[in-house]
């Protein structure tokens, strides 16, 4: 199974990655959704220098029906965050990318330029380790949210006590995703672990346990998440009846549809 290594042509590489999970309060569904994305999404992110990417996601009531596990810790409610958006910073402008966003958002609510009637599930920027392909010369990483994927689904794992975190990044790169992504839908992985937030950062949300301890797998699907959940639920048991990892949340999500208010009704 191919772990991504730049070729000749990629010398635009994703460093850090922002992963921003928000539930729309009701009634105010489409007011959000206009308001994101055609205001939020470009002035909160992509117009700063580094930011190169970016793609919302949905999930709607029946997809919030499949994430697990149940009786995870990682969020008080399972069932919350509606709307995902990811962007990816240029390897090398990272820490200047994330002084002006922190910079930014100050400024948009100094300007009036936010919304109040959402949440924030789980906003927080992270480090990437590494890509793995389902297919050799897959979609690279850089290219990933702009690439027509059906789906995306995101696993938090976090690792046990005992585990070194150079070790179990290794061994999930190496010996346990590769044989549990073949034949099946997921076309490329993308690891991630946090940046924790820094003091006074405008975003209100509830506590993360076990951060210090997690990895973020981006699983970026060839097809709606739908049509074989169970591929998701086969891969979570390679990792969690390893003894050395956890599955603590397993959501799927399909794109937005830019410039429409798709799925606002089906949240």
């Amino acid at each position: 199974m191919p772990v991504f290594e730049p070729g000749p042509y990629d010398n635009v590489l994703v460093g850090t990655l922002l992963f921003t999970l928000v539930e729309p309060h009701p009634g105010h569904e489409v007011a959000y959704n206009r308001w994101y994305e055609r205001d939020h999404f470009y002035a909160g992110c992509l117009i700063g220098k580094g930011w190169f990417a970016g793609r919302r996601w949905v999930a709607t009531r029946d997809l919030k029906q499949l994430r697990f596990p149940s009786d995870t810790q990682f969020l008080p409610d399972l069932h919350v965050g509606s709307y995902l958006a990811t962007y990816w910073i240029h390897k090398g402008e990272d820490a200047e990318a994330i002084a002006w966003g922190s910079e930014q958002v100050r400024w948009l609510h100094d300007n009036d330029r936010m919304f109040a009637e959402r949440d924030h599930v789980h906003t927080l920027m992270y480090t990437v380790r590494w890509a793995l392909n389902r297919d050799h010369d897959g979609v690279p990483p850089a290219l990933a949210l702009d690439h027509p994927f059906a789906g995306l689904v995101a696993l938090m794992v976090d690792r046990k006590h005992t585990d070194d975190a150079r070790a179990f990044s290794g061994w999930l790169r190496d010996e346990c995703l590769p044989g549990g992504i073949t034949d099946s839908p997921v076309a490329l992985i993308v690891a991630a672990t946090p940046i924790p937030l820094p003091e006074g950062a405008p975003v209100f949300q509830p506590p993360n346990p076990g951060e210090d301890r997690r990895t973020l797998l981006l699983c970026f699907l060839d097809e709606d998440p739908r049509l074989r959940w169970q591929s998701i639920h086969a891969l979570a048991d390679r990792i969690d009846g390893s003894g050395r990892g956890q599955v603590v949340y397993a959501a799927p999500f399909i794109p937005t549809i830019p410039g429409t208010d798709t799925y606002t009704d089906e949240l």
